[in-house]
């Protein structure tokens, strides 16, 4: 059996999944997950028509654990020595949650020259932090709670997250058990250190600047009952920095609606990139 790795520059492993053929599409998973997280999308797309790759951030899955480049840099970083070293272009890329943070710095510090469009799900950016110039951020106790989650019991911590990630917490909401501990085998798989220093990248980076620089059109997606990453703070705010951009809000869509409405992103991605 091969399995599909690479070398970064610092050492670290990268495990990705190349499928299909035709047009590109890159998918950057949200945190604590890994690649197959996307396999719902990239199984349909692949179906359609198009090659699509996913790798599992440093830290994450089936990659290496390194103790360093556990930040929005490093992540962007490697992504593009996976776009070079697989000499891929006119890409699609997408992101959901944190991936969607590592596609918005990828073009801050790598340019578009290799982009033909983007699709930000549930993303992160601008930035989730509460601060005088983002008082409708999440407040840093949130985070040290995470962060304590994470360093603690996380076993438990990370199947107590899934209930709300999926919007289980609703009233009629109809999210299997087997959901539910997917997310949880997920999310072990992660190291406990590059998880922790994670949420760092996730909550405190500004991509403020990095928005401004998308010149490709771009999709925002986002679940109007988000309750990891609130939508008023994420994607109302990130599409207005943003030219060319169009946006999608479901209502009572949960952060991973990817999985809960597997059928009707794929339709609104499949449209998008047929545009």
């Amino acid at each position: 059996m091969t399995r599909n790795t690479f070398t970064t520059s610092d050492g670290t492993q990268i495990y990705y999944k190349d499928w299909g053929d035709g047009p590109v599409v890159t998918f950057s998973h949200g945190w604590p997950l890994n690649a197959d997280a996307w396999d719902g999308q990239m199984h349909f797309l692949a179906s359609h028509g198009f090659r699509v790759i996913a790798h599992d951030r440093r830290g994450h899955g089936r990659s290496s654990q390194p103790s360093s480049g556990n930040d929005m840099n490093g992540y962007a970083d490697d992504l593009a020595q996976l776009i070079e070293m697989l000499d891929l272009k006119d890409i699609s890329m997408v992101g959901h949650s944190t991936g969607g943070g590592e596609v918005v710095r990828y073009i801050g510090r790598h340019g578009t020259r290799r982009v033909s469009r983007a699709v930000l799900i549930g993303a992160v950016p601008p930035v989730m932090l509460k601060s005088a110039a983002n008082p409708e951020g999440l407040p840093i106790d949130v985070f040290d709670g995470i962060r304590e989650g994470v360093a603690g019991d996380r076993s438990q911590f990370y199947k107590d997250l899934a209930i709300p990630f999926y919007g289980a917490n609703r009233d009629g909401a109809k999210v299997s058990a087997g959901l539910l501990e997917q997310f949880w085998l997920w999310s072990m798989q992660s190291g406990q250190k590059n998880a922790y220093e994670c949420v760092k990248a996730f909550s405190e980076t500004d991509f403020t600047e990095d928005l401004k620089r998308i010149d490709v059109p771009t999709l925002f997606i986002h679940g109007e009952d988000d309750q990891i990453v609130p939508v008023h703070d994420s994607a109302k705010k990130a599409a207005r920095l943003v030219n060319n951009a169009r946006e999608i809000y479901y209502p009572g869509a949960p952060h991973g609606l990817t999985a809960t409405l597997q059928d009707r992103v794929n339709a609104d991605l499949l449209a998008f990139l047929r545009a």
